[in-house]
């Protein structure tokens, strides 16, 4: 069970730093939304519609490292049962 939870960790962390070489920003859409309905925060306003993600330049190399790091140590686990 570990070394699939394990192995598994490991190649999201490997697809992540792929996908952040690949992409400069990534942009979350939501629908908008509609105020009356929209939940009350501290400040008083209704959430952001969009986001904008920009991975910093260490990102898309640290998430293939340590994906790599991890699916080995996943590879040299025993196998029990």
């Amino acid at each position: 069970m570990w070394r699939a939870f394990f192995l598994a960790i490991g190649i999201t962390m490997c697809i992540l730093g792929a996908e952040c070489l690949a992409v400069e920003t990534f942009e979350m859409a939501a629908e908008e939304p509609d105020v009356q309905a929209s939940p009350a925060t501290l400040f008083g306003s209704p959430p952001a519609v969009g986001r904008n993600i920009e991975p910093p330049e260490w990102a898309p190399w640290s998430f293939l490292s340590a994906g790599t790091v991890i699916i080995l140590y996943a590879l040299t686990i025993n196998r029990q049962g």
